[in-house]
């Protein structure tokens, strides 16, 4: 019944046809007992019978020629096979005849320029819809309805709205890059549960950002813990919420962390372009109220925002305008600051400053029972270029509805504030790498990707995901071009017990012996690394050693070959992993290396491929490298090496033709200024359609 009621009550101009064979009417109006008995074919259908039913009801839309239908019900992949096989049928079903499905667990599509309330969510029953400029889709039926209601008391309004569900066709980027045209619509704002067809939603993103239309995103996963994978540290480090955060950012959407945020800092975003490289602003700070200031100060420095000192001009010019101020972080301008010259004054000189990125104003009490005095400047001043951000301490409807009508970003609480202006710049903007291949290799991929390394190709088609040895692994950095430690092979079923000793080694002792087997991927698990090997007497002693660690540990399983390799020390060791996500698509990771991998969440993730602005963002965020930039006299690393390498590495995403799913070097040692870098254990896992 809800459906019916919204049209109506929203002045729908089009034809409605309730369907249903075992009612002649309904709340008043005739139904129909079947999709072929219309007098036409409708333009959109919204299934509301139980799950059993709705495949009927798809086969029947397809049947009939409807062009859209939207699936209410759920019970399908979530519940388990049987689930999905039936969702697979819906899909099946569709395609065959050209019909789009929204859903299945959608509440449907709200476009209020023309009255099509197509929704079941209860919230639609308020009167007096909020209209703006605002495109919603949301994974989660219930919040297109709670966005509209927190929305309407903060005096923002939409231009549409959809619950999209599972995403089993129509997703939420293939839904918002069909609106991007429409002149009413000036951003989005949207509700992810997680990341699905993430190819699209990025698509999406990147032309949304293209012709200035911001995309703001609140995703659910932060606390969640990380989604751990076997094979590689890689997948153990950069879980679930990482990608998802990683693909957001490098797509340009600001991610927020609270709901308040996601309604409230439009304003602001729409103000500050994309940036590249990123960079924490520098935010000028004007308040009334020193104890309300001191709490969004706060909120900023817990997410890395600063508060910049103004300069000898910008105080010289504070002070002529008769303000009496010590040059501090936050001018506070205490209850002469309610005053409007006062504060008018002070906004100007901050707001010409060129030392500021934009201006904060904390207001007070005055807010809320005579905003003529230090609100009505912050209005006055809206037309700045510069960006400027209001948070008034009290309970002041009147004005946050003024600022926000007159376009001023406006935050109720210091924690959405401080979370809108951390998230809005921490958008990376548009790298020269605009490329974001598909998972799935193109047509001849294979064949051009093998020929140009040098591989080859074992005929029959890709299988579960294997590991390759690590001999192989290097052959795969090397035509990467990523330098690794040199190594020889020995086998480790040698008869001659001199055999090892007389053959001479093409590097000088120490060296390490590791087992080399595509059949055991964590090798010290199985006593597989014996290190610090001084001479040939004790890598014989060595080689006996790991026959026995082997009979112990590793039963059963092929490992005949042995990896020898000079000991190799560094100034850092840093780990370098790659990773295909199945909705992201290739992600690199740079992670402090060795035994901190597992220790330290040090780390940096983007999307893969990167260029070299990219790689030395990344490695500007790793905390461990700043022991080797030159820092009081220590010895610097060949930094430059690592950033080619960080490069080379992620070129993996560009070769889907290898078959690479996962892939990574721990450690790779970062050796002084000019003399790079070097890879001493490298895991790669391939669909095992290869021969390295």
């Amino acid at each position: 019944g809800r459906p019916l009621q919204y049209l109506r009550n929203a002045g729908f101009a089009g034809n409605i046809y309730p369907i249903n064979p075992r009612r002649s009417e309904v709340l008043g109006q005739r139904c129909w007992p079947s999709l072929a008995a219309l007098p036409e074919v409708p333009e959109q259908v919204f299934i509301l019978t139980p799950t059993e039913s709705v495949h009927a009801a798809v086969r029947e839309c397809g049947e009939a020629g409807v062009q859209v239908a939207t699936i209410l019900a759920s019970g399908f992949s979530e519940t388990g096979p049987a689930g999905a096989e039936l969702e697979q049928q819906l899909l099946d079903t569709a395609r065959a005849h050209g019909l789009r499905l929204l859903g299945p667990s959608s509440l449907g599509i709200v476009s209020p320029h023309n009255g099509l309330m197509l929704t079941a969510n209860a919230a639609f029953a308020e009167p007096d819809f909020p209209r703006g400029r605002l495109f919603v889709a949301s994974q989660s039926g219930s919040m297109i309805g709670a966005l509209v209601s927190r929305g309407k008391a903060k005096g923002i309004g939409f231009a549409g709205l959809v619950s999209v569900g599972g995403e089993l066709d129509l997703s939420v980027g293939e839904i918002c890059a069909a609106t991007l045209d429409d002149p009413n619509i000036d951003g989005y704002l949207l509700f992810l549960e997680s990341l699905r067809q993430g190819h699209k939603l990025r698509a999406f993103a990147l032309e949304a950002a293209r012709r200035g239309k911001p995309v703001i995103a609140y995703k659910l996963g932060r606390s969640q813990a990380a989604a751990e994978m076997t094979a590689t540290h890689t997948g153990a480090l950069a879980g679930e919420d990482d990608v998802a955060d990683t693909f957001l950012k490098d797509s340009g959407i600001v991610r927020v962390g609270m709901l308040e945020s996601l309604l409230e800092c439009f304003p602001l975003v729409r103000r500050i372009p994309l940036r590249r490289p990123p960079r924490p602003p520098q935010v000028g700070f004007i308040t009334t109220t020193g104890g309300g200031a001191a709490m969004v100060v706060d909120q900023l420095g817990m997410r890395d925002v600063i508060v910049q000192l103004p300069s000898d001009a910008t105080m010289a010019r504070v002070r002529a305008a008769g303000i009496t101020a010590a040059p501090a972080r936050v001018l506070d301008l205490t209850l002469a600051g309610t005053r409007y010259p006062t504060m008018k004054a002070a906004l100007d000189a901050y707001l010409d400053a060129p030392e500021f990125d934009l201006v904060v104003a904390v207001v007070g009490s005055s807010a809320r029972f005579s905003p003529q005095l230090a609100v009505k400047p912050i209005l006055d001043s809206a037309g700045h270029p510069k960006p400027l951000v209001a948070m008034l301490i009290p309970e002041a409807t009147e004005a946050n509805l003024a600022l926000t009508a007159a376009g001023v970003p406006c935050f109720r609480t210091p924690e959405a504030c401080g979370d809108s202006i951390a998230a809005t710049f921490a958008r990376r903007g548009f790298p020269t790498t605009q490329h974001q291949r598909s998972t799935a290799p193109e047509a001849g991929a294979q064949v051009s990707d093998l020929a140009r390394f040098g591989l080859e190709h074992v005929s029959g088609s890709a299988s579960t995901p294997r590991f390759v040895d690590e001999a192989q692994a290097y052959r795969l950095l090397q035509q990467l071009g990523v330098a690794h430690a040199p190594f020889v092979t020995r086998t480790l079923s040698e008869a001659s017990a001199t055999a090892i000793p007389s053959s001479p080694l093409p590097f000088a002792y120490p060296v390490v012996l590791k087992v080399c087997s595509d059949q055991i991927a964590h090798k010290t698990e199985v006593g597989g690394v014996i290190l610090n090997i001084a001479s040939a007497d004790e890598l014989q002693t060595a080689f006996e050693q790991l026959r026995r660690n082997l009979s112990d540990h590793a039963r059963g399983i092929k490992a005949d070959t042995a990896l020898i390799q000079p000991m190799c020390s560094g100034l850092a060791e840093v780990l370098l992993g790659y990773r295909n996500d199945s909705q992201a698509g290739p992600i690199i990771m740079l992670a402090a290396g060795g035994i901190w991998a597992e220790i330290s969440r040090d780390r940096s993730v983007r999307l893969a491929p990167v260029d070299l602005e990219t790689a030395r963002e990344m490695i500007a965020e790793l905390r461990i490298l700043k022991t080797v930039q030159g820092l009081r006299g220590k010895p610097r690393g060949d930094l430059d090496a690592l950033a080619a390498a960080i490069c080379a590495f992620s070129e993996l995403a560009s070769k889907p033709g290898l078959g690479v799913v996962e892939a990574e070097v721990n450690p790779m040692m970062i050796l002084p200024e000019g003399q790079g870098v070097l890879a001493v254990d490298a895991l790669v896992l391939t669909t095992g359609a290869i021969q390295w």
